[in-house]
Order: structure tokens, then sequence, then C-alpha cells
């Protein structure tokens, strides 16, 4: 059953559903009158004397060029071929359902122009599994991501590749084993389905979504590397964070209260250690992920609004047919630059929480390298340098992109938000940090079993036995890619068994 998107209230738990779940979808019913209203007033604007940008006028820097009405739907067939000019690798075809997705609540909004049989072809190929292959490189992020978005909207006109069902084939060969036959685009069409900021939206959800897991199993692996390093929880206690009133810093340091509650190896050292305070990376837990969440959940807010928004060019209201430019990324852009900075402050303070897990001067009398026999065993030696250079890759990475812009189109399209690649680089950062947090997932377990006889919190010991169905202990040097493998995977499938309910909004 298709999951039915309302335009101006699809939530984020929605389009996350789409995401994960290869859930096809739909207009909701009620917005076919407003898509047919606003389709009328566009098709008599194309047919009076007075020029209309992208209906019967050339494009961009072209837009002082009319156009003859019967060359109309040719121009449309023309903007969209000439506009497939994506290069390198196809997007995921999970990002390309969402992107259909997006493009069919934006134009569910009724004021796109387009006739309801644009919408109905990019249902039934959602419902069919036909999803176009689109290049993931070419969009600077202002007027619309046209290259990417052009490859999805020739597919739909029997141009191009497309995945049907899982094999790439010909469009045209798409459309056919689907039982769909190729659409001819009327005036505007091809402009109001490659205008808009689906592609840059799309990627920036999946960097958030991933984001928001990879920091859910980074506050479960920071609590157990708490235990492991017999820190303190006291500085998880509410009123500290209530008196300072950030959202996220209380939420996070109620996790840990609770996810920590119970621990034996939390008892055992309450009285007679003479330590005074705990590194930053256990103390200021809250303080961090907290303003990551925080991050994130603005981040979320602009993503949502943006998914349900009409962001083509023209936009035909009921009185007037107007040219403006909601098809710029900018609030995208910062969005993307947003979920970049909370990646890479997850994962900077989980490698510092790793690094004193195998550092004896600062692990409280665990072993070197967290290993039995260190010296002739190198154990955790390696793999907290590779957490080390996964970290610092991120906060590379994590450099804005929205600052930059360059003129493009002889100058027309003179300033950009280069949001597309912006949120397209949120992919390689969680993959990232799903392995740095991984990695303290096998520290944390490795070093809260070297406490024994004192056990951690029952919820803890859940997540333990969880690894070790994956990873055994490490007793001696072994092949350990494979293992670092394992454990990333468990943070990016979300299979820490911990119940939570922080909300992403």
């Amino acid at each position: 059953m298709s999951l039915i998107l309302v335009p101006g209230e699809t939530t984020l738990a929605q389009l996350e559903q789409i995401f994960r779940n290869d859930e096809t979808a739909m207009l909701t019913p009620s917005a076919r009158n407003r898509i047919d209203q606003s389709a009328e007033r566009l098709a008599a604007a194309a047919a009076g004397p007075d020029p209309v940008y992208g209906v019967n006028t050339g494009f961009g820097k072209l837009a002082n060029r009319r156009i003859a009405p019967e060359d109309v739907e040719t121009l449309q067939r023309n903007l969209v071929l000439s506009h497939c000019a994506g290069v390198g690798d196809p997007l995921d075809p999970a990002v390309t359902r969402l992107v259909m997705a997006l493009k069919l609540i934006s134009l569910g909004r009724g004021v796109s122009g387009v006739r309801y049989s644009v919408v109905e072809q990019l249902e039934r190929m959602l419902a069919q599994d036909v999803l176009p292959i689109i290049p993931a490189q070419g969009s600077v992020g202002a007027s619309g991501d046209l290259a990417p978005l052009a490859h999805m909207a020739a597919v739909m006109m029997g141009a191009g590749e497309a995945l049907c069902r899982g094999d790439r084939m010909p469009a045209k060969n798409a459309l056919a084993a689907a039982g769909l036959k190729p659409l001819a685009f009327a005036a505007k069409e091809g402009l109001g389905l490659i205008n808009g900021t689906q592609v840059s939206t799309a990627l920036a959800l999946k960097g958030l979504f991933d984001a928001w897991r990879a920091m859910k199993a980074a506050l479960v692996t920071g609590a157990m590397s708490t235990d492991a390093a017999m820190g303190s929880a006291a500085p998880f206690r509410p009123e500290i964070h209530e008196v300072r009133g950030h959202r996220g810093q209380i939420d996070a340091a109620a996790f840990l209260r609770e996810v920590l509650h119970g621990s034996e190896i939390r008892e055992s050292h309450r009285v007679d250690d003479e330590r005074v305070q705990d590194p930053y990376c256990i103390r200021c837990q809250p303080q961090v992920m907290g303003a990551c969440i925080d991050l994130l959940r603005h981040a979320g807010h602009t993503l949502e609004t943006e998914a349900n928004a009409a962001t083509d060019n023209p936009l035909v209201f009921e009185d007037v047919i107007v040219s403006g430019g909601n098809f710029h990324a900018e609030p995208v852009a910062f969005a993307a630059d947003q979920i970049a900075l909370a990646i890479a402050e997850i994962g900077s303070i989980a490698q510092r929480r790793i690094a004193l897990m195998v550092d004896p001067t600062l692990s409280y009398g665990l072993p070197a390298f967290l290993t039995p026999e260190p010296g002739l065993n190198s154990g955790f030696m390696i793999a907290e340098v590779t957490s080390a250079a996964l970290m610092s890759e991120n906060k590379q990475r994590a450099n804005p992109c929205s600052t930059d812009s360059t003129p493009t189109s002889c100058n027309q399209e003179d300033h950009v938000s280069m949001a597309c690649h912006g949120a397209r680089r949120l992919g390689f950062m969680n993959e990232n940090l799903f392995r740095i947090v991984g990695i303290e997932l096998l520290t944390a377990a490795q070093g809260v079993e070297m406490r024994a006889p004192a056990k951690t919190s029952t919820a803890l010991q859940r997540v333990i036995a969880k690894v070790r169905e994956k990873v055994h202990s490490l007793s001696a040097d072994r092949f350990m890619a494979n293992d670092l493998a394992a454990a990333a995977h468990l943070v990016e499938a979300d299979d820490l068994p911990v119940e939570q309910t922080m909300s992403m909004t």
C-alpha cells in the first residue's frame, strides 16, 4: 500500500519511511483540484499573447526569445534533454525514490502548472519500481537541481536510463516493462520538473537520517566508555543541565543517566577514587552531544519545511504567473552544513574516548591498547589510528559549502548555493562516523569486560551481548578489518538493543 503524501503536511518520519523501507508514495486525492486549476491557468497563459517565462520563452539567458505556440512541446523536450548533463556515479535508488516523492509533494502544492498526468507518471513509476538513473554530480543548487532532475524527467518521457525492478536498461524499455508509456510534456512541464531543490533535499535528508542513527549509537558507546574508564556519572545529574536549558543537552544527559543506571562498575569506585574530574570527552558528553542533537533537529525542521515546498519557477497563482527564486537552495545548503558540523563533532568526541581507552595513563587501570598481553600484542593500537584518520577526514569535509558560490549561465545565475554537493558529502561523512562509533563500540565493550567481576548496567550488558554475537573479545591479535566492519554495520543498521525515545523533531 502506498504512503499518502499531503503537501504541506508530510513529516520527517514519513520521508524516512520512504527512504528506509522502499515505500511507494502517491499524492492525496485532495491535491488534484489545485493541480488541475493551476494547469488550466497555465494553458490559458500559454495560448495568450503575453510572454511568460519558460512557457513561451527560452530559458535563463535566453528568456528574451519568444517561442511559437506550435513549438512549445518541442521546447520542453529540448529543455529536458539539453539539461541531462549530469556526471558521476548514480544516486542510490533509495535517494532517487525520495527525490521522486519530494517532487510529487512540490507539484501537489498546485502552483506548478503541470497536468495531473505528470503526477500520475511519477506515481506509477514509483509503484512499478521504475527509478531513473540520476548522476550525482552537476548541480550548483540554484535554478534548482537542473542536471540531476533533468535525468529524472527524461525517463518520464522515455529518454535516458532507469532501473526497472533492479535491472538497468534504457528508459523506454523500463517504461514498457512496467506497462507505462512515455509522456510528452506540455507547456512548462519540463521546466516544472527540472526546476526545484528535490535532489539537494533528498541527499540532505539521507544525511540527517543517518547522522541521527549515528548520534543515538554514540550516546550508547559514550556511556559504555564512561563505565569502562570508571568515569563519574555525576556530570549527568539533571540539575546541571536544567540550569543551562538547552533541550538537546537535557535529553542527552537523561539518556546517559538512564542507560548507566544500576551499573556495578559505577558503584565500585564511588568511594576512595583519587580522581576529581574526568576528561572532557567523558564529562562533557551532554554538552557536546546535546549541541549536536539541537543542530540536527534544527536542520530537520528546515528540511521538513523544504520537503513540503513548491520550489520550481515560475509559479502559477490564482491571479498571476510570477517568476521568483524558490529554486535557490540556500536553506538546504545551510542545513547540510549544520549536519556536517554535527557529524564531525560526534566523531571527534567519540574518537577522543577511543584514544582514552587505549592509553593506560588515562584509562584508570586498563592495559595498554586493551590487550591482555601488551607488547606481544598490539590490540586496538591501529584501530585507534584508523578512528583518528576518519575523524580528521570528517573535520576537513565539515568546512562549509554554503559560503562558496560561482556565477553560471552567462552571469544570469550569479549566486548559487552549492547545496547539492554540500548534502552529498554527508553520505561519505556518515560512513566515516559509523566506523568511528563502531570502533568505540568495540573498545568500550572490551574495556567493560576487563572490569570483571564488576558488571555494567543491564542495558549496556545487552548491548555488549549483541556485539559479541558479531565480534568476539580480543584476547590476542587477529585480522581486524572484519571486526571493524561488523561493528560499523551494527551502528548503521540501528541494531543496538537500547530503547531511545528522543525525537528528531
